[in-house]
């Protein structure tokens, strides 16, 4: 046998071993702290950052899981930090299978099945949100499908492949748009100062007024518009921009519109109506890891049109050239994608669909929509907290208001006392000049005694950290 080899008994005893650990970390899950206790950056150099061995240790190799798992921030049911899907267990299984399959799924020639199941879930996806015949391809996550996105427009609009950057081209988005957007425009050439962030309204939905004299106004000085991010779900807030107007604009002065749908778009499942409009999208950006619940690592991109995804990416060795012309046998994702190794991201997906039906996650994303309005209407309750934004989806910002000097000293002081006791997880935000403590639930563990807990332990951590200040 060659050095790396592994023969089938040890493998089914390891996977065997893996499969007893996992069950029970799941098992315990809910009640594992938000945070691992006292846990330091010095601690986990110690644990973990060491040399490599110059010769194998076998079987022990595995022992190092429980302190990796220890020293980890768990997907607990009171985790409600960032905009984090909570790891669905199916999905989880679907990833462990697509590793073992091991393909590369690049074309049809290359991986048959997988290019076959990541085309029908993508189908499954655009249709679920509404925009039936939509196309597309699983990404790494909502950046780089907001990448793959904006490069497609660019191209559209002012193509650049061949000869390079046009100078004056400009794109839109609301001042609450998600970094990636400019991260985005930097890395095709754009550059920062491309971006003209549109002011928002009371709701944080941009102002599409603004849009259109923001337009006008480059038109004028002789610029380039070439697309509009519009955002179904922005991070802070979950502020849904008023879709079918920008799509109006975008109709009007020829432009793409894109929408970064990463955290929200999946709730069209539930209340299409907040999303009227999403259908005129040129492309989306969508975020399965995030309100599918799926393992890290999962996005998506969607879009109107494959021959625009074509004019952006294709571009190939002879080595990679399809000898087909047949549209399934002969079909390449790499000539719709920035992407020539692809994993088989599709089958947790594919799974967790198959497994579930789209009914329990719609049901789950119902049930998250209703936990959020829970929490608000608990905030609202309570005269020493105060909500510092609409909840349009599942995002709700608040922050202490009892006897305070600083507000938002306190409020950085309490959430760092939240976190540091390990009962809830929380984020933060800035709303306007206001530091707020930020909750956002897509979890589909999450319950009601849970959204409860945030308030008991903004509460508590208040009293801990006002008692210390006397």
């Amino acid at each position: 046998m060659r050095s790396l080899s592994l023969s089938s008994e040890r493998f089914e005893a390891l996977a065997r071993l893996l499969s007893e650990f996992s069950a029970s970390y799941l098992q315990k899950l809910p009640q594992l702290p938000t945070f691992p206790p006292g846990i330091t950056g010095i601690d986990t150099e110690r644990l973990f950052s060491v040399d490599a061995p110059a010769e194998g240790i076998g079987y022990e190799a595995f022992h190092a899981l429980a302190s990796i798992f220890e020293q980890s921030r768990p997907a607990s049911p009171r985790f409600f930090g960032y905009v984090f899907g909570s790891g669905e267990p199916i999905g989880m299984l679907g990833e462990f299978a697509a590793t073992v399959l091991h393909q590369n799924v690049t074309a049809w020639r290359s991986a048959p099945s997988a290019v076959t199941i990541e085309r029908t879930v993508v189908r499954w996806l655009a249709d679920a949100i509404g925009c039936d015949g939509y196309t597309g391809s699983l990404t790494l996550g909502g950046s780089s499908a907001n990448l793959m996105g904006l490069c497609m427009a660019r191209e559209a609009k002012a193509p650049a492949n061949q000869t390079g950057i046009r100078s004056g081209s400009v794109l839109y988005c609301s001042s609450e748009a998600h970094m990636s957007i400019q991260k985005a425009a930097a890395l095709l050439g754009l550059g920062y100062d491309a971006v003209r962030l549109i002011e928002v309204d009371a709701a944080f939905r941009m102002r599409t007024e603004r849009l259109r004299q923001a337009i006008v106004h480059d038109l004028r000085s002789g610029r380039t518009p070439i697309a509009v991010v519009a955002s179904a779900g922005t991070t802070t807030t979950g502020s849904i921009d008023p879709l079918a107007e920008v799509a109006d604009l975008c109709q009007e002065f020829d432009l793409w519109l894109h929408v970064d749908g990463a955290y929200g778009a999946f709730a069209a499942m539930v209340i299409p109506e907040a999303f009227r409009g999403l259908a005129h999208a040129d492309s989306i950006s969508l975020d399965p890891h995030k309100w599918l619940y799926q393992p890290t690592g999962c996005g998506c991109l969607l879009y109107r049109d494959p021959t625009a995804a074509q004019r952006a990416f294709a571009h190939s060795g002879e080595y990679a050239t399809a000898l087909s012309d047949d549209p399934i046998e002969g079909f390449t994702f790499f000539d719709e994608s920035m992407e020539l190794s692809r994993p088989f991201r599709a089958l947790k997906i594919w799974l967790s669909l198959r497994y579930h039906g789209l009914r329990a996650f719609r049901e789950s994303i119902k049930e998250d929509l209703g936990l959020a309005q829970l929490l608000a209407d608990l905030v609202d309750a309570e005269p020493l907290l105060e909500r510092l934004a609409p909840v349009s989806l599942s995002a709700v910002c608040f922050r202490y208001v009892g006897k305070v000097g600083d507000a938002n000293a306190l409020n950085r002081a309490i959430l760092d006392r939240v976190v540091r006791r390990g009962r809830v997880y929380l984020s933060n935000a800035r709303i306007g000049d206001a530091f707020a403590l930020r909750a956002c639930i897509v979890n589909h563990r999450t319950t009601k005694e849970d959204i409860q807990s945030i308030l008991d332990e903004v509460l508590a951590s208040t009293e801990e950290v006002r008692s210390q200040a006397l």
